[in-house]
């Protein structure tokens, strides 16, 4: 489900993620300051070339295209390589991006891949077109997701950075269930259950209890439910008769005891 300013995705961990895309007022103020950071380092360029062209350093290059096909491609390759770059070394962001606090992400709300961002920003060369991003500005402008065709070929979507460090930092999970007064005694269970679980359970487990206190109340009940009918037979408990905040407890709990099997392995 979604509308014209947020996007649901359920990743792979069955983690329900709510985003708010990046409409063209943020992707078009980003672009500005990148265009900006780019047209500066050509200027300076060009001016290298004309300054090491008249200086005599060249003079036997007097009658030679070289140093101005040189600058070109280097032109070239620094305006696609910056975007390129910025968004799969820099966790989906330009400075431009960084500075609006937007970043570019997969449809599965996983980060960029190198592919993705390959293709993503070679079709930039489509979206330029005619001038100034027309194709691009069009795209943006009527498609749901607010994505333009580099986004559509290379499945990724431009959404607003959720401040992830200040809930970390305030109301961490750790943090949550100190409050609740839970230790790993608050759950029974025998070693060999313990042991018996395995890597991609203990990866569902962590992802819910680094994301419980992101989710709305809706997206939290449902997916505490789906994540206990998975993990609560493994260790005996049926789901009847417990009310939310005891299946959440259960499940932090059981968070805390697995943590210290897997964490440091």
């Amino acid at each position: 489900m979604m509308n014209q300013e947020e996007a649901f995705v359920k990743t792979p961990e069955f983690v329900s993620l709510k985003f708010k895309l990046a409409g063209l007022g943020s992707r078009g103020g980003a672009m500005i300051i990148d265009q900006i950071l780019l047209t500066a380092f050509n200027i300076a360029l060009i001016l290298c070339l004309v300054f090491i062209t008249q200086s005599g350093f060249t003079s036997f290059l007097t009658d030679s295209t070289l140093p101005l096909a040189i600058t070109i491609i280097l032109i070239f390759v620094v305006y696609w390589g910056y975007f390129f770059v910025g968004e799969y070394f820099f966790s989906g962001k330009t400075l431009g991006k960084h500075i609006l606090n937007i970043r570019v992400i997969q449809d599965n709300g996983h980060s960029i891949t190198l592919l993705a961002s390959l293709i993503r920003n070679l079709l930039r060369i489509i979206d330029i077109l005619p001038t100034a991003y027309l194709t691009g500005i069009i795209m943006v402008f009527i498609h749901s997701r607010h994505k333009r065709l580099g986004d559509i070929v290379a499945g990724t979507i431009v959404v607003h950075e959720r401040n992830i460090k200040k809930t970390v930092k305030d109301a961490s999970i750790e943090k949550e269930i100190k409050s609740r007064g839970l230790t790993k005694e608050s759950l029974s269970i025998d070693d060999w259950i313990v042991r018996s679980f395995e890597m991609k359970e203990w990866n569902l487990l962590k992802k819910y209890s680094e994301r419980l206190l992101q989710l709305e109340d809706t997206e939290r009940k449902e997916l505490t439910k789906r994540l206990a009918s998975v993990i609560f037979p493994k260790i005996g408990l049926k789901l009847e008769n417990m009310t939310i905040r005891e299946i959440e407890d259960t499940l932090l709990t059981l968070y805390l005891i697995l943590k210290d099997e897997w964490e440091f392995e």
